[in-house]
């Protein structure tokens, strides 16, 4: 990988493959739902769709337009703590891609009809996605409320339509100088290209984008929960009811090993028929239909401190939650106290690192992860080093993680359903 860093701030990691028929491009933005003010619930994302609405030189709709006729794909998304927009296409269209992302860093085409039109758009997706949808939202949207204290780790990133419905053009105008600037942005190409060539255009076309001052990163440290935190959920379209259980992880900045053992710790629960709670849970006792786990919302390291380790169990309706609880805690009990078979965790060890690199072969998924890595974690080579942290974890470490989530505080949110409501 190759790393530069212009004049404007803009940070930039070129990563070359040779024979690679198609690049990809991503832009992240440090700016994600937790950066959002407080009052304008879902700004965040409604800015990213606000992103493709045109800029100086591309009028709405074309950004989609341009990158479709050179035969690629392009898309965006919100996350906790950046907004990242991406595109693959065949190689040839590496300097399109660039004129087009940075033709809208430097400035959005935002007009009361465009910023009208997104809102229904979003307003639609909540609708689609959360509010019209079994299990819509959960546990991302809520959850974090119940662990968390603070407006920016604890609120609805979705959106809240009443927060949206009062935005204006100005404040997106301000929105966009505070945050969608180049020293608060990674650039990632990978695929196929001559590096040598690829930073010449890069400093061409994203060089003249003039540096301007960003808003500062949102605080958002806060002090682990002193108790149980606990909540309950509406659901009307959910079949069944669903506990989430949500833990708070180590630094990754400060305890990569242990934020990874936490990742192998999640593989060893959850996964397959055979991993520990799945096999408690559903084969077992039956008190469960279905448990998965995970460290962060949106998947490991996309996110900074404070990260969440999350259990999701939907269960039968005369299951008892504190029965759930117990049951999930003798689980966590044992891995702390014994920690896994040698075989189990080779096992566990060999999937998640296979899975691993199977996803990132993915010339879109090692694009994102590089920008997501090094915007987060100052390290876009974690893409690459990954596997082999994976392999480094032991029993040892597996077994402190779980101690470390039975020792913390946690937060449990109970999803009921429309017919539990009614007993």
């Amino acid at each position: 990988m190759r790393h530069l860093t212009l004049d404007n701030g803009l940070r930039v990691v070129l990563d070359a493959r040779a024979g690679a028929p198609v690049t990809g491009v991503a832009v992240h933005y440090g700016i994600g739902f937790r950066g959002e003010p407080a009052g304008r619930s879902g700004f965040a994302h409604l800015f990213e769709h606000l992103m493709f609405q045109g800029s100086a030189r591309v009028a709405q709709g074309e950004h989609f337009a341009h990158v479709q006729a050179s035969g690629g794909t392009a898309g965006g998304s919100t996350h906790q703590d950046y907004t990242d927009f991406y595109q693959v296409a065949p190689a040839a269209a590496l300097e399109r891609l660039l004129f087009l992302e940075a033709d809208r860093m430097a400035g959005l085409r935002l007009t009361e009809d465009g910023l009208a039109t997104q809102l229904r758009v979003v307003g639609e997706e909540i609708l689609t996605n959360v509010t019209h949808r079994p299990y819509g939202g959960f546990p991302w949207t809520v959850l974090p409320g119940v662990l968390y204290e603070s407006f920016a780790n604890g609120h609805n990133g979705y959106g809240d339509l009443r927060d949206l419905d009062r935005a204006t053009t100005q404040e997106c105008t301000a929105f966009h100088q505070a945050h969608y600037a180049p020293a608060n942005a990674v650039l990632t190409v990978c695929g196929g290209f001559d590096a040598d060539r690829a930073a010449d255009a890069v400093e061409r076309y994203f060089g003249p984008v003039p540096f301007r001052a960003t808003a500062p990163l949102p605080a958002l440290g806060e002090p682990v929960p002193d108790a149980e935190r606990s909540g309950t959920h509406r659901d009307g379209h959910a079949p069944l009811p669903a506990l989430a259980l949500g833990h708070r992880m180590p630094d990754p900045r400060r305890e990569l090993p242990a934020y990874v053992a936490h990742m192998v710790l999640s593989a060893l629960l959850t996964g397959t028929e055979r991993s520990r709670l799945t096999r408690r849970l559903v084969t077992g006792t039956r008190l469960a239909t279905a448990v998965r786990s995970g460290c962060g919302f949106f998947g490991p390291l996309q996110a900074r401190d404070p990260d969440t380790f999350q259990l999701v169990i939907t269960h039968r309706r005369d299951a008892m939650a504190e029965d759930l609880l117990a049951e999930t805690d003798g689980v966590l009990l044992a891995l702390a106290e014994q920690g896994p078979g040698p075989v189990e965790l080779a096992h566990t060890l060999a999937r998640l690192r296979a899975a691993t690199v199977r996803g990132n072969d993915n010339l879109l998924v090692r694009t994102r992860n590089i920008g997501a890595f090094e915007l987060l974690h100052d390290r876009a080579a974690l893409v690459d080093a990954l596997p082999s942290l994976i392999g480094e974890v032991d029993g040892g470490d597996v077994a402190a993680a779980a101690a470390r989530l039975l020792s913390t505080p946690r937060a449990v949110l109970r999803l009921r359903t429309t017919e539990e409501a009614l007993v």
